[in-house]
């Protein structure tokens, strides 16, 4: 009798590949792990693994498929109500199109990702991306809005940390 790995199973062999620095084998782990998921009838777990795969090709300088991989998964977790990974999906969408240079597509996902970080009420994730988004803003010389991206994602925070409570201040300084 062969001994079949359950889908959990097969996603902690390729965290442990990821955690590694095993990134091909954590692609092909994360991979098996969402069809497995897709097989058990669990949409939400085999999208998370496809989100874990589009990080693992990321960190493997394959943009395109990591987008590619991470494709459609927003939609899933929207249609179930879980905001936190429609964000992070979209965050992971935003972070391939960076990386493909396709600024303005990556300006809108993490827009998107954004919304669905503040819907969830994640705002410590939201300010993440709201950086990342700020960061790219810099590159591109716009200045303004990389302040305006700073500013939206610091002041959602509750608990502010003793450098974000100073990014706050230097910030929304008047002159």
């Amino acid at each position: 009798m062969v001994n079949k790995s359950t889908p959990q199973e097969i996603a902690d062999q390729a965290k442990g590949s990821y955690q590694a620095g095993d990134y091909q084998g954590a692609i092909q782990g994360y991979a098996k792990a969402a069809t497995a998921y897709a097989d058990d009838g669990d949409a939400l777990m085999s999208a998370e693994m496809k989100n874990n795969q589009s990080v693992a090709l990321l960190r493997d300088k394959q943009a395109l498929a990591a987008f590619e991989s991470s494709q459609g998964t927003e939609k899933i977790f929207s249609e179930n109500g879980d905001d936190r990974r429609q964000g992070m999906a979209l965050a992971n969408q935003a972070s391939a199109m960076e990386a493909l240079k396709r600024f303005k597509d990556a300006i809108e996902y993490y827009t998107q990702a954004a919304e669905a970080l503040d819907k969830a009420g994640e705002t410590e994730l939201r300010l993440e991306v709201m950086q990342l988004l700020a960061a790219l803003y810099l590159r591109r010389f716009k200045l303004y809005d990389a302040i305006i991206a700073l500013q939206s994602g610091l002041i959602a925070l509750k608990n502010p940390t003793p450098k974000q409570r100073f990014m706050k201040k230097l910030l929304f300084f008047r002159l």
